[in-house]
């Protein structure tokens, strides 16, 4: 390969970073042909081995291609998401589809399928390692999935069936990020009522760096909108901002997801039928801790009746207090937020514009990072002068206790309209030991709103939440500890991959954490202890509400992949069907509408599969517990334990294993209601 082109430079910066500076868009087609190429090439040595297949010649070697392929879509990928252009976005349409082909057509090459079905067979008589025999699993299943058994012309029609999908997930993504990226609400002065300090100033910066100075911008991403929401005493504008969050996908024009979500169930059906399975989401949830959909909405129901009995007597008491307010209204789905707060204030006198304050964001990164330390001997040291791909993300060299090297951690913390909405967790480059131990590349992205140049970014509690939570996943990924590339990190099955982040949330309003560091950003006064009280007393607040619009969710994707989408679907009458069967309150909307339900439409990942959360908070309920029984947040043989089953292991073990080598037995959902507020205290 030439070095012409950065993507496929052997010489790396330091610690392994790509060459961003040196990064064009037009390097990506190119750098992703020759890639693909070198691959290619790889896998026809591999299948036409004349050698008898063996772990290491076919296994191993299958291991270890595609080594400049991963590299190249690393940067791509993450680039495409968190630092978007039109150039980009052409790229990401042109290659998504030849990128899926490639994939498939390596699974479905039989020459190959036949040596890794026979070392499958004998794989008793192999003589392998715990990792090896997982590994050997794991690939069979993969090539089994995706229809390496099937005649013919059925592989010829998985082919076309994974190039369209990934054309047509690309689309669904960049149409959700346009719309995102296109709204905004411009404030004046005499629209600021009910608004912090803090949120006007982040406001008039996004104001400012849209070419309207002077005002004060709300964005679509959720640290603006959803603060909007519970501050803004306008109503008609409260319900303006809704309505486009809301609608993201659906405005009729070209951004419209409704007929791109109609042609992906439909070809996800024709996939697992072509399979065998009766249906898209029996497929999905074949390889899962879940293995079917009976069992997804078995949990489902044991939250939803209390949820919504509780999210109801919620509503009751939100009316009443607005009606107290002289208020003559009734409560909308834009006017939960605000009165929620309202009632939050007159019950446990907790205001969240007087929370912010105590959650700078620096705070609650040293605040993330101690948890580490503590819990797996972790220091964080800030590295100055890299080449990194936004100014405004910040590197971290990660050391463990002797001051080895373990990861490179970047945070990208603030929105900006090139980024994809949300948070997440991803690599540039994953952690291995096959050939040589090459340690990791991990960011964390999020989408909070920035204050002006030299002060403070202050957060929610719930944005902190977010920060702990993808800190969590990025655990995952630095602390990996195993030899290939297949079971590294967070390749875990679906409904695992939550319960690292989701853990990790309970320590962010552990007393010593909160004591600590969540002190206030300007005067460096702790929290008060009355403060801190009210906090938790508060920590079941609003549980039915949000209970509500995820299980909504989660229950609208288990039935689209369920059910599919005939040639007449209708994905806004669907929504509407589905929620009636259970139940939901009008005022209360899913927490991701389907038209912008990027978990499931924007890429296979969690498709059929939302409830993963809900299934790892069983997980991460009964885990935490393991350290409330031992009297200490911190137990240190807990956390070696924990290191060394989860956030080490990867997949090196199907879930189920790893955790009962955690906790010594499988959870209940017990842990988990309480933790919502849905059963009796531990020990009652």
């Amino acid at each position: 390969m030439t070095t012409a082109n950065p993507l496929l430079d052997a010489r790396f910066a330091p610690f392994g970073l790509p060459a961003f500076a040196a990064i064009d868009s037009a390097h990506f087609r190119p750098a992703f042909e020759a890639a693909m190429a070198e691959n290619r090439a790889e896998i026809e040595r591999i299948a036409g081995d004349p050698r008898e297949p063996d772990f290491d010649n076919t296994i191993a070697a299958l291991e270890r291609s595609g080594h400049a392929l991963r590299d190249v879509g690393a940067v791509f990928w993450n680039l495409a998401a968190t630092d978007s252009t039109p150039q980009l976005q052409a790229v990401e349409r042109e290659m998504s589809g030849a990128l899926a082909r490639h994939e498939t057509e390596i699974l479905l090459n039989a020459a190959l399928f036949a040596r890794v079905d026979a070392l499958h067979a004998k794989r008793a008589a192999l003589g392998l390692d715990a990792e090896q025999a997982r590994v050997l699993e794991l690939t069979h299943t993969r090539f089994a999935r995706a229809g390496a058994r099937l005649d013919d012309s059925a592989r010829a029609r998985m082919t076309q069936i994974s190039e369209r999908l990934a054309n047509l997930t690309t689309r669904f993504a960049q149409n959700v990020l346009a719309d995102e990226a296109a709204y905004v609400l411009l404030l004046e002065d005499a629209d600021l009522d009910g608004l912090s300090e803090d949120f006007r100033a982040a406001a008039a910066e996004a104001a400012r760096e849209r070419g309207a100075s002077g005002k004060y911008a709300v964005t679509l991403a959720r640290s603006s909108v959803e603060i909007f929401l519970q501050s803004s005493t306008r109503r008609d504008l409260r319900e303006a901002a809704f309505a486009a969050w809301a609608g993201r996908g659906e405005s009729g024009g070209e951004t419209d997801n409704r007929a791109v979500i109609a042609e992906i169930l439909r070809l996800r059906e024709e996939r697992a039928k072509l399979l065998g399975f009766a249906n898209f989401a029996a497929y999905k949830l074949d390889d899962t801790m879940a293995k079917t959909p009976e069992a997804v909405r078995e949990l489902l129901d044991r939250v939803w009746e209390p949820a919504l009995a509780a999210a109801n007597a919620e509503r009751e008491e939100l009316q009443a207090l607005a009606r107290r307010a002289g208020h003559a209204i009734d409560i909308a789905a834009w006017d939960w937020r605000f009165y929620a707060e309202r009632l939050r204030e007159e019950r446990y006198a907790l205001d969240q514009a007087a929370l912010r304050p105590y959650f700078s964001l620096d705070a609650m990164i040293a605040a993330a990072f101690h948890v580490a330390e503590r819990l797996f001997g972790l220091r964080f040291v800030e590295a100055h002068g890299l080449e990194l791909y936004h100014q405004s993300v910040r590197a971290f060299d990660v050391r463990d206790a002797n001051g080895g090297h373990v990861a490179l951690f970047l945070g990208d913390y603030f929105a900006r309209p090139s980024k994809r909405g949300g948070a997440w967790m991803s690599e540039f480059r994953g952690q291995e030991k096959l050939d040589d131990d090459i340690r990791p590349i991990v960011v964390n992205v999020m989408n909070f709103a920035k204050a002006p140049e030299g002060e403070p970014t202050l957060l929610s509690l719930d944005d902190a939440r977010t920060l702990f939570h993808e800190f969590g996943h990025a655990l995952h990924g630095m602390l990996s500890n195993v030899t290939y590339p297949t079971i590294a990190g967070t390749s875990v099955a679906r409904d695992f991959v939550e319960l690292p982040s989701q853990l990790y949330e309970h320590w962010l309003l552990e007393p010593e954490i909160l004591r600590n560091f969540a002190r206030h950003a300007v005067s460096g006064e702790p929290m008060p202890e009355e403060m801190l009280e009210r906090i938790a007393r508060a920590r079941h607040f609003n549980q039915g509400f949000a209970s509500v619009e995820f299980c909504a969710s989660a229950y609208v994707d288990l039935d689209l992949h369920e059910r599919g989408a005939g040639e007449d679907f209708d994905a806004g009458a669907f929504e509407r069907e589905s929620l009636a069967r259970i139940s939901m309150p009008e005022e209360i909307v899913m927490r991701h509408r389907t038209p912008h339900f990027t978990h499931v439409f924007a890429g296979d990942g969690y498709s059929a599969g939302y409830y993963s959360y809900l299934w790892a908070e069983t997980l991460d309920a009964d885990a935490f517990e393991a350290f409330v029984e031992a009297g200490d947040p911190f137990a240190p043989e807990i956390a070696g334990r924990l290191r060394e089953h989860v956030y080490a292991a990867g997949g090196r073990q199907d879930p189920a294993s790893a955790y009962l080598a955690f906790r010594g037995r499988m959870p209940s959902v017990e842990p988990l209601l309480r933790q919502r507020g849905f059963g009796p205290a531990r020990g009652a």
